[in-house]
C-alpha cells in the first residue's frame, strides 16, 4: 500500500481592519493551548485539557469533532501524521496517511489518450484507504490517559444535536465550484437537494453520528470491520471505487523515527518521510543559516527574498527526489547534507 505525500507550507494571509487592534493581538494561554481551524472543534479539545486529559487526548477529540464541523478537512475518511514531544524528552511519530488500495494500478488516472483524467480529484476512485481513525486509536492506545467513550462523545454530539453552521462552512456549500453537487448523498446530506444550510442554521448529521457510535463503542473495529466497513465497500463497488473490506481490514499505523536537526542553537523535531514537509523545514533553515538573511528585519525584502529563494529549491528537490520511503529510495542524509544546502 503506497502512502501519500504532502507539502508542510501554505501561504495565510490575514488581513484585519487597522480599527480592530484586538484582533492583530495573539493569543496567550499560561498552561495550555488548542489550535484548530474550527473554533468548536478547538473549544473541544479545551474542554479535554481542563478535565485533566493530555495533549494527545485533547488532539484526538478535536480530530473527531472537525469530522463533523470541519468536514472539508477530509476528517474520518482522511489520514494525517502525529508528531509528539513528551516532557520527558520521549519523541514518536505516527504515520496513518491514507494508502493505495490493492486494486490501484501505476496508470488508473491516464484515459485512453494517455492524458490524467480528473479521477485523482474527484469521484469514488480519488480516494484512498482511510487512516484518521487507526491514527488516532494508535495515538491513543501508547499516550492517551482519558476514557476512549470521553473523547468520542462531543463528536457524537455535534453530530446527532447539531452545530451551528458559520459563514464560511455556509459559504463553502454555496460556492458555484462545490464538488458536493455530483454526488446524490453530498447533496442530500449538505445541500438538502439544492437548499444550501445558510450561517446561523443548524446542521444535524445523524448517519455520521451512527458511525462515530460505533467507534465510540468498538474502537478502530468499529470502522474497519463490521457495519461502517461493509457500507463503505458496498458503496465503493456500487460507484466503481476501488477499496474493500480487505483493503480496510489490513490497514497498518506505521511508527517512524522523527527527523532532527539543529538551527541558531535550537534542536528541530520534525516528519520524516513520507511527509516531505520535514526534510523542507531543515533544508529551508540549513540554506538561510548564516546568511544574516533577517538582518534588515523580518518582513524586509531582503528577509522575504531569502525566503523565497530558499523554498524554491526545496521544491525543485521535492518533485526531483521525494516519494514514498516504502517504493522508492529517497536520498535523505544528501539532501540535508550542509555541503549540499550550502
Amino acid at each position: 500500500m503506497q502512502r501519500g505525500r504532502f507539502s508542510v507550507f501554505s501561504v495565510v494571509v490575514a488581513c484585519a481592519l487597522a480599527t480592530d487592534l484586538a484582533a492583530a493581538e495573539p493569543v496567550r494561554a499560561a498552561h495550555g493551548m488548542v489550535v484548530a481551524q474550527e473554533p468548536i472543534a478547538a473549544e473541544v479539545g479545551l474542554a479535554v485539557l481542563k478535565s485533566g486529559g493530555n495533549a494527545v487526548d485533547a488532539a484526538i477529540a478535536v480530530g473527531f469533532a472537525l469530522a463533523v464541523t470541519h468536514p472539508y478537512a477530509g476528517n474520518l475518511g482522511g489520514g494525517g501524521f502525529m508528531l509528539v514531544r513528551l516532557a520527558d524528552g520521549t519523541t514518536a511519530f505516527l504515520d496513518f496517511r491514507e494508502c493505495a488500495p490493492q486494486k490501484a494500478s501505476r496508470d488508473m488516472y491516464l484515459g485512453p489518450d494517455g492524458n490524467p483524467t480528473r479521477e485523482s480529484i474527484v469521484g469514488w476512485r480519488s480516494s484512498g484507504v482511510p487512516g484518521s481513525v487507526a491514527g488516532f486509536e494508535a495515538a491513543y492506545k501508547k499516550f492517551g490517559s482519558r476514557p476512549w467513550a470521553d473523547l468520542l462523545a462531543p463528536a457524537v454530539k455535534l453530530a446527532s444535536d447539531g452545530f451551528t453552521v458559520s459563514a464560511p462552512f455556509a459559504a463553502s456549500l454555496n460556492s458555484l465550484h462545490n464538488n458536493l453537487q455530483l454526488d446524490p448523498e453530498s447533496r442530500r446530506i449538505f445541500l438538502r437537494d439544492g437548499n444550501p444550510y445558510q450561517s446561523g442554521e443548524t446542521l444535524k448529521q445523524p448517519d455520521l453520528a451512527a458511525t462515530l457510535v460505533r467507534i465510540e463503542k468498538d474502537g478502530a473495529k468499529g470502522f474497519y470491520e463490521g457495519e461502517t466497513a461493509k457500507q463503505f465497500a458496498s458503496a465503493m463497488a456500487a460507484h466503481g471505487g476501488l477499496i474493500t473490506l480487505e483493503d480496510l481490514k489490513n490497514y497498518k499505523v506505521i511508527e517512524r523515527s522523527p527527523l532532527t536537526g539543529e538551527y541558531k542553537g535550537f534542536h528541530i523535531i520534525t516528519s520524516p518521510l513520507p511527509s516531505a514537509g520535514g526534510i523542507g523545514l531543515l533544508q529551508i533553515m540549513g540554506m538561510l543559516d548564516g546568511t544574516n538573511y533577517e538582518s534588515d528585519g523580518p518582513d524586509s525584502v531582503k528577509a522575504v527574498h531569502y525566503e523565497a529563494e530558499a523554498m524554491r529549491r526545496f521544491y525543485a528537490d521535492c518533485s526531483q527526489y521525494m516519494g514514498d520511503p516504502d517504493f522508492y529510495t529517497v536520498p535523505v542524509k544528501m539532501l540535508l547534507d550542509p555541503k549540499y544546502l550550502a
